[in-house]
């Protein structure tokens, strides 16, 4: 597996693995990212904040995710917990957005992701990566818990969607 920052020109492929990732969320009964998010705009803007990556096998894109680096408004509150490297934009990335696409499940995709997520941050001098999903999202929810995540508390996104927050020390 390469990982490497998106293109423009990686656009129409992400936002179909990101459609794969809506219908199976979807078919889980899940609400999250079934009003349009992530948009071409978002992934768009993504790109050229150079913040979105693309991970190939086989030759073809069949994952993306994004590094957060500079902090995430989001998680300056959380309730009903607290973050284990406390308050504060600087010692932190943030992964968003992950999807794998469904003839890649399984693969150890994920781990790449955050192995390499990891690496970035320890060569930024940050203490942890942070995370959120859907409470309901119990794929992936194991899938942090099992890289060693620990779910700190309860985060609410931009439109007031309620989300779970995990941190990982390095």
């Amino acid at each position: 597996m390469i990982i490497r920052r998106s293109a423009p020109e990686d656009v129409e492929f992400l936002l179909a693995i990101f459609d794969e990732a809506r219908r199976t969320i979807a078919t889980l009964g899940i609400d999250q990212w079934q009003k349009g998010y992530p948009s071409e705009d978002i992934v768009t803007s993504d790109i050229n904040a150079e913040r979105s990556y693309c991970v190939i096998s086989g030759g073809e894109i069949c994952g993306t995710f994004a590094i957060i680096r500079d902090g995430e408004p989001t998680y300056d509150s959380i309730y009903g917990g607290e973050w284990l490297t406390g308050n504060g934009k600087d010692h932190y990335l943030a992964i968003h957005r992950v999807a794998i696409s469904v003839k890649s499940r399984g693969s150890g995709m994920s781990t790449e992701i955050i192995n390499y997520a990891i690496n970035l941050a320890k060569k930024s001098g940050k203490k942890s990566l942070r995370i959120d999903t859907h409470k309901g999202n119990k794929v992936m929810r194991r899938m942090l818990e099992k890289h060693g995540f620990v779910h700190c508390g309860t985060i609410y996104l931009e439109d007031g969607d309620e989300r779970v927050a995990y941190e990982k020390l390095l």
